[in-house]
């Protein structure tokens, strides 16, 4: 039943090969072709892949995590980083290197237990370990930044979040999960393409959720569907499992970049009258929800060496978009083509217009804590690089007449598009 009601969310088949990891077969098939297929194929086919991939699970089937399989001198590596993990500086590249591939379970793991959320829910390890390896491999890999190594780094910054002191003095152990549970899974099945891709393409997902937050109800419907299949939360009573996947569902939809403004406003207000309330659960889940656009968003604000890796990383997916809707004879989206929008102007648009002023605001509400005043100056610092790399391509191609300036268009565009 578990894996019916997964599939019927309309979850994405992985395949792991397909590239940028969607199925256009399927898509070229039917929506570019003027027909939209089936439902009771794409069900047949969904609910298939989700319940083999979840009687594996079930029947103790699991990839053991590669953790412990690795030599005693990269355990002891990544054992010395988990020990830093609260550190603003961690090396997530690093750390998915040193645990084979499973820095998000691995981390998972260990904040469970360091958060003490584990023996506060009595948590059956296994099949806690279980989920974790559900949610780590419906990620795409092949996904150049929508993939569980963003996951991880996005667990890990929500994990400082948490650790300030005008947040961590009023959270719950059940805030504490949820905060964490949504850091690692609100990019879940991501196909590497954003939601006007899916819309333009009459993508049965589009369909399903009326072309609103289509990415992010997916990626809500795909954890609850795997909560439910692990039976993880099995023990609690149904009233708190029903609150925590709406609250889930809540956080996770938080990120869709289109309703930045929104919730912008509504954190400006707050903070202009001063009347957060801590000790009131909506107020802390508000905060829950700026926590995660944050860490989601985070990039930017990290070290120079780890920002830039990132910002080639979610440009080169935005990139491959660009080749396939120039492939499939599709409007090349904004910001994904490669001979007009350079990875320097992207980021700094993203940091213009995206990125300070949610920063500048968490700082605000933070009240500029050593974290916060670290991450706006890295950002200060990265936007200068940035400007500097753009600066020199202009000087390289005034020839060609090649600007890769931020125009006014471009803070629309950055608005509408689905970014990192």
């Amino acid at each position: 039943g578990d894996a019916r009601v997964r599939g019927q969310t309309g979850v994405v088949s992985e395949r792991r090969g397909s590239y940028p990891f969607i199925d256009f077969r399927l898509l070229n098939n039917t929506t570019l072709s003027g027909e939209i297929g089936t439902k009771k194929k794409v069900k047949r086919l969904l609910s298939f892949q989700r319940y083999f991939h979840a009687s594996r699970l079930l029947r103790g089937i699991v990839p053991q995590a590669s953790l412990y399989l690795l030599d005693e001198d990269y355990l002891g590596q990544a054992r010395h980083m988990l020990s830093k993990v609260g550190m603003w500086d961690f090396d997530i590249f690093l750390f998915d290197r040193l645990t084979n591939g499973n820095s998000l379970v691995t981390l998972l793991c260990h904040l469970f237990n360091v958060h003490g959320l584990i023996h506060h829910f009595q948590l059956d390890m296994v099949t806690l370990h279980r989920f974790f390896v559900m949610v780590q491999e419906d990620y795409h890999s092949q996904n150049p930044y929508h993939n569980a190594v963003h996951a991880a780094d996005v667990t890990q910054a929500m994990h400082c979040y948490l650790k300030e002191p005008k947040l961590a003095n009023f959270l719950t152990p059940s805030d504490i999960m949820l905060g964490l549970l949504a850091a690692a899974a609100h990019d879940v099945d991501h196909p590497g393409v954003n939601q006007p891709f899916l819309i333009k393409t009459k993508h049965h997902l589009a369909s399903l959720y009326q072309n609103v937050s289509v990415l992010e109800n997916h990626h809500w419907r795909s954890t609850i569907g795997m909560l439910r299949e692990s039976r993880l939360l099995a023990h609690l009573p149904k009233e708190v499992t029903q609150d925590i996947e709406q609250q889930l569902g809540s956080l996770i939809l938080a990120t869709d970049i289109n309703r930045q403004n929104e919730f912008l406003i509504r954190l400006k207000s707050h903070l202009d009258n001063q009347d957060l309330r801590l000790e009131d659960a909506q107020d802390r889940h508000f905060m829950l929800q700026i926590a995660l656009k944050c860490a989601d968003i985070c990039n930017p604000c990290r070290v120079w060496d780890l920002s830039k890796q990132w910002s080639e990383r979610v440009c080169e997916e935005f990139y491959r978009q660009g080749d396939l809707e120039q492939k499939f004879e599709l409007e090349i989206s904004p910001l994904c083509n490669q001979q007009k929008d350079t990875v320097p102007s992207i980021q700094i648009g993203f940091m213009t217009y995206i990125v300070e002023p949610l920063f500048e605001r968490w700082a605000q509400f933070t009240g500029n804590t050593p974290l916060s005043e670290n991450m706006l100056n890295h950002l200060r610092r990265n936007k200068a690089k940035w400007r500097s790399l753009l600066h020199k391509q202009h000087s390289s191609s005034r020839s060609n007449d090649h600007s890769g300036q931020v125009t006014g268009s471009q803070e629309q565009t950055l608005n509408e598009e689905e970014t990192p």
